[in-house]
């Protein structure tokens, strides 16, 4: 992963990481039901995006490299990789 996707990566998880922990309060105070499922949903977002980050990082440099090499075995692996995980995840 390159320096700046990871730095930033580790910031929005950070962040991330502290909503958790608010939602785990608002669950303790017995805060109104709307209130605590808009804060996971304010949580499923910034996972998403993170997610986003990290594909656009794999893609620009790990599967670009298996297509710079020439190697069709690393080709299709990085493809089918690719493939694997967009097919995992619930859009």
């Amino acid at each position: 992963m390159q320096t700046e996707t990871k730095s930033a990566c580790l910031k929005r998880l950070s962040r991330i990481e502290g909503q958790v922990r608010g939602l785990s309060r608002m669950v303790e105070d017995d805060r109104y039901c709307i209130d605590v499922v808009t804060q996971i949903a304010a949580v499923r977002a910034a996972l998403r995006r993170v997610e986003e980050e990290v594909l656009k990082d794999h893609v620009a440099h790990c599967v670009e490299h298996a297509i710079a090499s020439g190697d069709p075995d690393e080709q299709r692996r990085k493809i089918g990789e690719l493939i694997d995980v967009l097919g995992r995840t619930d859009r």
